[in-house]
């Protein structure tokens, strides 16, 4: 069998497709641990334990697993994704009317918006072209793991709004934060 040439993205969702068969052939056989090692767990079986333990997301382009630069990431409430062809549940205007009403020119990829926190603790939404990006935050984030990508390159950002505006899919800390989830705000 010969192998396949994938790029860094791919390779990274394989291992990670793989290491999540291993966690759920550990949890059928009734012995997969997150917390600490049983005393009488074997090496590997405290190695797939620890391998559960880390296994987090989907990767996506953006996500910081790869050697990227030293952008930090940016902690997103919430999230979503403007297209020409598929507008959000609940949304009653059009693609147009929403990029006239947000600021922005439409685009045939679309727009996301990004609804985080100013330095100074403001609500402000960006509207950015990482629209691949937030999808795969979308994927992850339904699956209840809370990752945040990095923060956009200048070029990727089209106009910061105050407020959060749009739709807004929240992110599992953003529900959190919101107190959107009965728990207090934290």
């Amino acid at each position: 069998m010969t192998s396949l040439e994938l790029d860094d993205l791919d390779h990274l969702r394989e291992i990670e497709r793989l290491a999540a068969r291993v966690r759920e052939a550990a949890f059928g056989e009734g012995w997969l641990s997150y917390l600490e090692d049983p005393e009488d767990a074997t090496p590997l079986q405290r190695s797939v334990n620890a391998l559960a333990r880390v296994l987090r997301h989907y990767h996506f382009e953006g996500d910081g697993c790869l050697e990227e630069g030293d952008r930090p990431t940016v902690r997103l409430v919430g999230a979503c994704v403007l297209r020409p062809a598929v507008m959000p549940a609940g949304v009653e205007e059009t693609y147009d009317e929403v990029c006239a009403r947000i600021g922005v020119e439409p685009r045939p990829e679309g727009w996301a918006l990004w609804h985080t926190w100013s330095d100074g603790e403001l609500k402000v939404t960006m509207v950015v072209t990482a629209v691949e990006t937030t999808e795969g935050l979308l994927r992850n984030w339904s699956r209840g793991r809370a990752v945040d990508p990095l923060t956009p390159l200048p070029s990727q950002i089209a106009v910061v709004r105050h407020g959060w505006i749009g739709p807004i899919t929240f992110s599992p800390r953003g529900v959190s934060r919101t107190g959107l989830g009965g728990r207090p705000l934290s």
